[in-house]
């Protein structure tokens, strides 16, 4: 898949926060068991948070951003300068 650097993610809830992730995984060529290794967590979580599975964090984190009317972008990290 080739890499476009360009690309970002609305976050407005759980399903397109799992897409961000998913997308971004893909993208560095890792399975999710590789990531979730990476990360230290379970392979199944993982597997819900890119399914757009719901957990109790993730609701109250989009609460909290939907009153304050803010949202998440998720892109590449920008080199350091």
């Amino acid at each position: 898949m080739p890499a476009n650097p360009d690309i970002e993610y609305m976050v407005r809830g759980p399903e397109s926060f799992g897409m961000a992730v998913r997308e971004f995984r893909l993208r560095e060529g890792l399975t999710q068991s590789e990531l979730a290794k990476r990360a230290n967590i379970h392979r199944t979580y993982l597997s819900l948070l890119e399914t757009g599975t719901t957990t109790e964090a993730l609701k109250n984190l989009m609460r909290v951003l939907s009153v304050l009317d803010l949202e998440i972008v998720i892109g590449p990290k920008q080199p350091k300068q």
